[in-house]
């Protein structure tokens, strides 16, 4: 299914081995004189934005038809907007017909979806050259020759018809086979049925090297020939889970860093068209040997010798298995994630291998949902409120079951990562909606979760930042959250105090700035800044057992929220007073006018309110001024031989910027040469990066936050390499020595 593909003689006029396959899906045009045409629908024809190794697919109009021919080289800019467009008109399914220039719409091609009639055309190949990756142009022009018929078995099961952050469900890609080229499932279920075979024999092997034939099963705690073999399917199995997450239609390209994303970029199954088929034989990202090595890794560095008890229980329920036990716990996210609904993606496959080896685990055919503690609308036919109450409920059980039954002498520990604002609206269905539109609430899954826990007698005694999170490059473009809190919780004293608003208020304002401040020397970054905030302020909140209002009533956990996030805000301001005049010039003039231009009366008469003035603000560097208007200058329009070392009038906002230039033009080396010569300074640019973070996510800039965000999760690298004179680290070695016999 994988034959190799000719190379270009430009290229080394050889074959090689496919790496991956571009596709795009295809409707056909709903312009009457086209309507017999299938059109591709794209979101970006780039395969390559790498400064140097740009590539991209050039459609090539011939008529009423098309072909697609693969480009090199460095684009005009009017030709790199139209290759970031693709063949879109906007967000979400809005296209238009290549042929013709016709809007192709949503609902259009939903229903051509649901009927069965999107199709696919093939768009690149990308195969590994003498001199790195190699994109082709398909010898064939249209289709891809060798792939194989439908297999017999494929996975049953619904896709969620809805899920927060999107699904594809809409398109006509309603069963978990629809998400599978014909290849990727005979690929697939080729690996899965080797599993079998390599399991039946691995166990003959264990006997003739000395294992008992005991015939006892893993499940009744074997450790004989028989478990040893079911042991090794149990890995096999998790491997191809990783092998079918890189091996669907939903997979994407990553065009910066040159390699296949996953399905499950996000927790969610969304629509995708332009997508990549990875050569599961290569030994590239997504293949066989890439996927299975994270599972070795893991392997290779279990601790041995211990036994564990494994047991699925319901937290809410009666049961002596948490008796005095120590309870460090990852609570349910509201309704942000149906972990049940998605675990499908994988269970349809697992339960093939696995059944025989766990068969309770495996007795139903798609994962069980009822009993699952979050809130979703759709298991209670669409009512909200019902889902509320299921999960206040439910919640408030498990906190009270955790209380009476935890070890009197540890605290509870619950880990948090979830984002405060959620969306009201309706999320987008296509992979570019991100993490979804929407007016900003205060969050009820932390309001609920909250006063679970408040409620069972808790009190937040200590929160701890840790770096849990893998943030990819899809992570970093919706400004994910890329650390965990961690919640340090110990029963309430019944001797605990009541307070009014205003002992909580002064309480709040004498301790946290000050856990602000260890928050942000501790190098958290600024998009889990608010999330860890919530720590403190409710540490506070709740080692009173009540909070009165001023009319009498008691504070609930929403009105502390919102008491938290103001004074968050205000101890963010404060800090502004230890800038220099010019960057608190620039800071008020970024919150009303971004990198836009503005009125120079205006931007004079701030400057007077700041104690500088315009002439001055641009003999520093940081804005232009002309005809009338001044402008703030973009990181990208800095100076590239700037040297901190000789500039009279240095300001943080322009050691701000400068660093976010050297970080995107020169990776972290090259920043780090600017944070060594600026010294001390460089502390006071990474604490302005969080003040400007909080003003781009208040006035939705989303491009400019994620800028201040990543220098920040950078500084850590960054200032290592500084002191260490930009050295790359060293790869460190393994803990454990492969040996062979």
């Amino acid at each position: 299914l994988y034959p190799k593909v000719e190379i270009p003689t430009e290229h080394g006029d050889e074959r090689a081995m496919p790496l991956a396959w571009m596709w795009a899906r295809t409707v056909a045009s709903p312009d009457p004189s086209f309507q017999q045409c299938q059109v591709p629908l794209v979101s970006t024809f780039w395969l390559s934005t790498r400064s140097g190794r740009e590539a991209w697919v050039a459609p090539v109009v011939e008529g009423r038809s098309y072909r697609f021919v693969v480009r090199y080289g460095v684009p005009t800019e009017q030709e790199r907007d139209e290759i970031g467009r693709g063949t879109k008109l906007g967000r979400g399914a809005n296209f238009r017909c290549i042929l013709s220039g016709a809007p192709i719409a949503p609902a259009y091609i939903k229903a051509q979806g649901v009927a069965g009639r999107l199709g696919t055309r093939l768009m690149a190949v990308v195969v590994e050259g003498r001199k790195g990756r190699i994109y082709i142009t398909p010898s064939g022009g249209t289709h891809d020759e060798s792939a194989p018929p439908v297999p017999e078995w494929m996975p049953d099961g619904e896709v969620p018809a809805r899920l927060t952050g999107g699904t594809c469900h809409g398109y006509g890609l309603r069963q978990w086979r629809d998400l599978f080229s014909p290849r990727q499932l005979s690929a697939l279920t080729t690996f899965q049925e080797a599993i079998v075979e390599v399991t039946r024999q691995a166990t003959i092997d264990a006997v003739e090297a000395g294992l008992p034939n005991d015939h006892v099963a893993l499940r009744d705690g074997g450790d004989g020939a028989r478990a040893y073999g079911e042991a090794l399917s149990v890995y096999l199995s998790l491997c191809l889970g990783r092998l079918t997450d890189y091996n669907s239609t939903i997979c994407t390209w990553n065009v910066l860093g040159g390699s296949v994303r996953s399905t499950f970029a996000r927790q969610a199954i969304p629509m995708t068209w332009d997508y990549y088929e990875t050569n599961p034989l290569a030994d590239t990202t997504g293949s066989w040997k890439s996927c299975s090595s994270w599972v070795v890794d893991v392997v290779r560095e279990l601790v041995l010798g211990g036994a564990a008890a494994i047991t699925q229980l319901d937290a809410a329920s009666d049961q002596a298995l948490s008796s005095g036990a120590i309870v460090s716990t990852d609570p349910p996210y509201y309704d942000n994630i149906a972990y049940a609904d998605l675990s499908d993606f994988f269970y349809v496959w697992m339960r093939r291998s696995l059944k025989g080896v766990f068969p309770s685990l495996f007795a139903t055919v798609v994962v069980p949902k009822d009993d699952e503690l979050v809130a979703t609308a759709h298991r209670f036919e669409g009512d909200k409120l019902k889902a509320k109450q299921f999960f206040e409920e439910r919640i408030a059980k498990a906190f009270d079951r955790i209380r009476r039954s935890q070890h009197p002498d540890f605290p509870i520990t619950i880990f948090y990562a979830f984002k405060q604002s959620e969306s009201e609206d309706t999320p987008d269905e296509d992979f570019e909606g991100g993490s979804g539109g929407g007016k900003e609430t205060a969050s009820t899954g932390w309001e609920t979760f909250l006063e679970g826990l408040l409620n069972a007698g808790f009190a937040i005694t200590g929160t701890w930042p840790m770096r849990t999170e893998l943030v990819g490059n899809l992570k970093n473009a919706v400004n994910a959250l890329a650390t965990s809190i961690v919640l340090v919780c110990h029963p309430r004293g019944d001797a605990a105090p009541m307070a009014s608003r205003r002992e909580f208020v002064t309480a709040l304002k004498r301790e946290l700035p000050a856990a602000l401040r260890d928050l942000q020397s501790g190098n958290i970054a600024p998009v889990d800044l608010a999330q860890a905030a919530i720590g403190p302020g409710m540490a506070v909140f709740s080692r009173y057992a009540k909070v009165v209002e001023a009319s009498g009533e008691r504070m609930g956990v929403r009105a502390a929220l919102a008491v938290i996030n103001q004074m968050l805000d205000e101890v963010l301001a404060e800090q502004e007073g230890d800038f220099d005049a010019g960057s608190r010039w620039a800071l008020a003039w970024f919150e009303q006018s971004g990198f836009e231009e503005g009125e120079y009366g205006v931007a004079e008469t701030l400057s007077k309110a700041k104690n500088t003035s315009v002439n001055g603000l641009q003999e520093a560097g940081i804005l232009v001024s002309g005809r009338g208007k001044v402008r703030l200058l973009k990181p990208a329009e800095l100076p590239a031989d700037w040297d901190p070392t000789t500039d009279s009038r240095l300001t943080a906002w322009e050691m701000v910027h400068q660093l976010i230039r050297a970080l995107e033009a020169g990776g972290e080396q090259a920043a780090a040469a600017l944070v060594a010569k600026l010294g001390g300074n460089a502390e006071t640019a990474r604490e302005l990066c969080y003040r400007l973070y909080v003003l781009c996510e208040r006035k939705k800039r989303a491009a400019e936050a994620m800028a201040y965000n990543g220098l920040v999760q950078s500084w850590p690298e960054i200032s290592r390499l500084a002191r260490e004179g930009f050295k790359p680290k060293a790869k460190q070695s393994e803990m454990f020595t492969k040996t062979e016999e």
